[in-house]
């Protein structure tokens, strides 16, 4: 199995996401600059990682979506390659127009940092089956910018096609419908705003985490 990590200039949990994919699924994790052109071939999942991309300059993940490397995400994604993108890589995702929404400021304008209860709404997807039937997980936030804002239509469309993967049981950030992760039409790709590489080990509180790469890298 081979995962790789995307680094951009202000990513701080890229070495916390290959740590626990490795220790999670025992897969290679290579460390992507965001600058390069190519992905390693083979690859059984893609990470943008967590983090203040170019400083969260303009929007968070603005910039970061612009990054040559981001072709070959969206190239690859195309292609069938799961693609998670962790807070600052979920916003990523959706500046990219990978994923629909946008990330806005948390409701009281207070940057979050705490292990919240999450509902794992829907079981079905690439990576959350592991969780067999649990529907409650525990992970950790840590975001200003972690508000997910989507017009109502699109909110239904999640709704309704099964793509809400997350959802805070206690809203932190005050997101619509309470929404904390979602995946794409295709399945695919994951954009989720608390932090699976922050509770992959029972040391740090939680162990749920790792079942979000487990998931993924068992479909691969």
């Amino acid at each position: 199995m081979k995962a790789a990590v995307v680094v951009f200039p202000g990513s701080n949990c890229d070495r916390d996401c290959r740590v626990a994919i490795e220790r999670s699924t025992g897969a290679d994790v290579a460390m992507v600059w965001h600058q390069e052109t190519a992905l390693p071939a083979g690859l059984d999942l893609i990470v943008l990682p967590g983090g203040f991309a170019f400083g969260d300059y303009l929007r968070a993940g603005a910039m970061a979506a612009l990054s040559p490397v981001m072709a070959e995400v969206r190239a690859a994604a195309l292609r069938g390659v799961p693609v998670a993108g962790v807070c600052n890589g979920f916003q990523i995702l959706c500046e990219a127009g990978l994923l629909p929404g946008a990330l806005l400021r948390n409701a009281d304008l207070k940057y979050v940092c705490k292990p919240v209860v999450l509902e794992v709404a829907n079981l079905q997807t690439r990576f959350t089956a592991a969780f067999g039937d649990r529907r409650e997980a525990i992970m950790t936030i840590g975001n200003g910018e972690g508000n997910y804002f989507a017009d109502e239509e699109t909110l239904d469309r999640l709704e309704g096609e099964g793509r809400v993967a997350f959802r805070y049981r206690d809203n932190p950030n005050g997101s619509a419908r309470a929404i904390a992760g979602i995946v794409s039409e295709a399945g695919n790709i994951l954009g989720v705003m608390p932090h699976p590489d922050r509770a992959f080990e029972d040391d740090l509180g939680s162990a749920d985490g790792a079942l979000v790469f487990k998931s993924v890298m068992a479909s691969a």
